[in-house]
């Protein structure tokens, strides 16, 4: 099982907002030995959010998707989702009851409008939201989000921390990486190929910089700690070997 992330709305991809979530996952997930395996931006599209929960719900991996849970026309991911499961939409008991005792001093009260917020795919479970009392929702291992940060973070650290409890390992990935300077990535390929046969539990990344005036190739790997320092001094015996000179990111070169 892999952690997915979707990030819905038009504003992300017009640029009128600048998205935070992705950063934000990333890092939540880091400080629980958690990785993000993919990530998908997707617009206020009814049905590529339908087709693309469709897909993913098929799949065995746990989705964190922000944005479009809202009830305004143009929020269209607890319909998709519906769809997408093959089930009706309707108001779930539990978030009637948040969102009534949430504006149950308002003069104008739970309208329908606001009720609709609690209408999700049947069978779904609320996730509350510490903030409004508006809950997310979850479909299986799908989780869905507001796409106003703060009240989606602690809900995703909430959906995190209550129900992956079981697979958090903080320390579990590290990475460690060297910059190589005087080689192109090509030179390199059969050297990354070598470390990844020999070192199943790592994943080998190169990060070229074109800078006339630092110009040189990240080389690096990711994974479980033991492994990961057995590859790194692979990768630098085998830079070494090539003839190419390799410095850690905060030393000189070698």
């Amino acid at each position: 099982m892999q952690f997915g992330a979707i990030i819905i709305g038009d504003e992300i991809l017009s640029g009128k907002r600048q998205d935070k979530h992705l950063n934000r996952v990333i890092e939540t997930l880091r400080m629980r030995g958690l990785q993000l395996g993919w990530a998908h931006y997707l617009g206020d599209d009814t049905e590529l959010i339908t087709e693309t929960l469709r897909r993913t719900l098929a799949g065995s991996d746990a989705v964190l998707s922000f944005g479009g849970i809202g009830a305004t026309p143009d929020d269209h991911t607890r319909q998709c989702a519906a769809r997408a499961a093959a089930v009706e939409l309707r108001l779930h008991p539990q978030a009637e009851a948040e969102i009534r005792a949430r504006f149950v001093n308002d003069p104008v009260g739970a309208t329908p409008q606001r009720l609709a917020m609690g209408e999700f795919p049947a069978g779904a479970d609320i996730i509350p939201n510490p903030y409004n009392r508006i809950p997310g929702f979850s479909v299986g291992r799908h989780h869905f989000f507001p796409g106003f940060p703060e009240m989606a973070w602690p809900m995703m650290e909430w959906v995190l921390d209550t129900h992956y409890a079981e697979l958090f390992a903080p320390g579990s990935v590290t990475e460690s990486s060297i910059l190589v300077r005087g080689a192109g990535e090509s030179q390199l390929i059969t050297l990354m190929n070598q470390c990844l046969a020999r070192y199943r539990r790592v994943k080998v990344f190169s990060l070229p910089r074109i800078d006339p005036n630092d110009r040189h190739i990240e080389l690096g790997v990711r994974g479980v700690p033991d492994e990961v320092n057995a590859a790194i001094a692979s990768l630098k015996e085998g830079v070494s070997a090539l003839g190419f000179r390799w410095s850690d990111p905060a030393q000189p070169s070698l």
